[in-house]
């Protein structure tokens, strides 16, 4: 199901493009790689009830340079069949408070391209202030996508009650 996801077009939709099999798994090892070498990653998400696969949702170190990485950023991607439900919402927050409360962390970022509404609308649902636009450093090769938006949120703004 990760390589299917990987390569739905409706998925990948912000992305350069849909990943063939071995570019999904070349994906997989490197985020199994990652774990190993941070004790974080995208990690796999699964309905609690059915145990069934829906996507991942996570943290990683990007290392691209800009006014906010190298740094921790927070991401999602989930399988068609499971949007709007609320799991990238309600995984992020989790993602964060193991990012604030176990890994202590002092700040996580979120990217996303100017036309991706749905992950914006998760980055202000979990709580993250928009920052500015920005050039994606690593999207110079497509530049329809390389103008992005760039949110943040602080531990001290994650931990206050909500009033």
């Amino acid at each position: 199901m990760f390589t299917e996801m990987n390569a739905h077009t409706e998925v990948m939709r912000h992305f350069p493009k849909p990943l063939t099999r071995e570019e999904s798994l070349g994906f997989f090892s490197r985020l199994n790689s990652h774990f190993d070498d941070r004790g974080y990653t995208y990690f796999a998400v699964e309905l609690l009830d059915s145990k069934e696969w829906i996507g991942f949702i996570g943290l990683a170190y990007q290392n691209y340079v800009t006014a906010f990485a190298p740094g921790v950023d927070i991401g999602w991607r989930l399988h068609p069949n499971f949007w709007g439900s609320g799991y990238a919402t309600e995984g992020a927050k989790r993602c964060l408070k193991y990012a604030f409360d176990t890994l202590h962390l002092d700040k996580v970022f979120a990217t996303c391209t100017m036309t991706n509404q749905q992950s914006e609308n998760v980055m202000l649902k979990i709580g993250m202030s928009f920052k500015s636009e920005f050039h994606h450093p690593n999207l110079s090769e497509y530049p329809e996508m390389q103008r992005c938006k760039w949110y943040e949120i602080l531990a001290s703004d994650f931990s206050k009650p909500k009033s």
